[in-house]
């Protein structure tokens, strides 16, 4: 799951939880719209923490040094 779906997941929990008015008998979706956001939050932080492990520092390559010996004459 991507971080979109993740998103999805907290937008309709919170629109079960907040802005539906339902009455069902065997489901409370006041408590499946929390659990969705629940959900959806770990996916966002599992996400990005796993994102940002993947992001590295790339050293650049070692350049050749150059080292002048002063007692050396090349001619």
């Amino acid at each position: 799951m991507g971080l979109g779906g993740c998103i999805v997941l907290v937008a309709v929990g919170a629109i079960l939880t907040f802005a539906t008015d339902w009455e069902l008998e065997s489901v409370n979706l006041d408590l499946v719209g929390v659990i969705m956001m629940l959900v959806g939050v770990i996916g966002i932080v599992v996400f990005t923490s796993v994102l940002r492990r993947r992001r590295g520092v790339i050293v650049p390559p070692a350049q050749n040094t150059v080292v002048e010996d002063p007692n050396r004459r090349y001619e």
